[in-house]
Formats: structure tokens, sequence, C-alpha cells
């Protein structure tokens, strides 16, 4: 092959490479911009080829940064509402396909995590001040603090099932949170005697009818 061939070669190699990252930037720029920038420039380091097409802007703000501050050291400790400001508009900018290098990726894991595990803990808290109150309409019949009982039984449900998500069901243990209700009771009133076993299944103290919670526990107390 001489010189000549060798240059169109070359050039119909370009031609292909630049026609396979177009198609990839159509693909993946609409749903995930940020991955597209990452593979585009493992596939192409240096200088962008002049691309026509939906790929253009997203190709070249890949490879032409824009320059902003960095994150202060030490920012996650100290302000924890500033480095989430900043950590989200970088998140934004990277989503938009910017080369961005300053993502605390670690504590920004931890801090996805951390939301699904609040919403968790939130929801267990929930179902267990059911279980209290369920189990003081039953202990104590006759208090005068019984319809505000009521109401609140109402209200934690109504809470725990606006938070309750179908993942969730596998993680609650209904009968760790019953135990708990229990040790509360007794730390109130230790001469009082509270079913010893749950009998509630989760769909029911989510949303099941207040009497037919209270139908569930047995009347002799064991």
């Amino acid at each position: 092959m001489d010189v000549g061939q060798e240059q169109v070669a070359g050039r119909t190699d370009e031609a292909h490479a630049i026609l396979d990252m177009q198609r990839d930037l159509e693909i993946l720029a609409p749903v995930a911009p940020g991955v597209a920038v990452c593979i585009l420039r493992a596939r192409m380091p240096g200088k962008p080829p002049s691309l026509h097409g939906r790929g253009t802007r997203l190709l070249t703000c890949a490879f032409s940064p824009v320059k902003r501050p960095l994150m202060p050291d030490g920012l996650y400790e100290r302000d924890i509402l500033a480095w989430s400001e900043n950590q989200a508009d970088r998140l934004r900018r990277l989503a938009r396909g910017e080369q961005v290098n300053d993502i605390d990726w670690a504590h920004v894991a931890e801090e996805i995590e951390d939301v699904g595990l609040s919403e968790l803990r939130s929801v267990e808290s929930f179902l267990t001040l059911v279980l209290v109150h369920l189990l003081k309409l039953h202990t104590w019949p006759g208090n005068e603090a019984c319809a505000h009982w009521r109401g609140e039984v109402v209200g934690f449900q109504d809470e725990a099932e606006r938070r309750f998500s179908p993942s969730m069901r596998q993680r609650i243990d209904l009968g760790k949170l019953y135990a708990g209700a229990v040790r509360r009771l007794q730390a109130i009133d230790p001469n009082s005697h509270f079913p010893a076993e749950n009998p509630f299944f989760l769909d029911q103290l989510l949303t099941g009818d207040l009497d037919e919670l209270l139908a569930r526990l047995p009347r002799d107390g064991t």
C-alpha cells in the first residue's frame, strides 16, 4: 500500500470512528450524558474531531472543561448545607456534559445511601409508635387519653404508609419493633402485662382498621 492509499485508509478509519461515536452519543446523551462523556473521552483522548449533529456540543464540552473554583477541603465536615449545594451543582454540570473533577464521590455515595436508610428508619419509628399506642389502648382501655391515642394511631399509620416503599418489606423486623414498644411501656408501668408475641402483619399496621387491630390483641394479656 502506497502513501496515498494509507492516507485514504486512515481517513476512512477515522470517518468510521466518528460515525460510531456519533451513534453512541445519540443513544447515551439523552439519558446519561455524563456516561457518554466518560466513554468518549476514553475512546478519543486529546482534541475532538469536528463533528456535526446532536453529539457536537456534548463532545466539545467533554474536551473543553469550564474552570470553576475547587471545593474547599473539609467542607463536608464543616458545613453540610454548603457541601450539599456545592455537590449538587457539580453533579448537574456533569449531567449536562461538562468535565467536573472535584466531586466528593465517597460522601455523595454515603449521602445517597443515607436517604434510603433515613426513610426506612422513619417508617420503623412510626410503626413502633403505632404499636405503642395500640398496646396503650389494649392495656388501659379506661384511660381518659384513649381518644387521643386512637387519633395518634391513625396519624402514625398515615405517616408510615406515606413513607413506605416495597423494598422496605424485607428489611422491617416487626418482632423487634414490637419488643421495643413493649419495653417502652414497661418502663412507664413495670407492673403492667402485655402480649408476649407480635400479632400483627406489616400491611395491617400500615393500613388496617384501628378496631380490627385492637381485636388481634389477646384479652388475657399473655
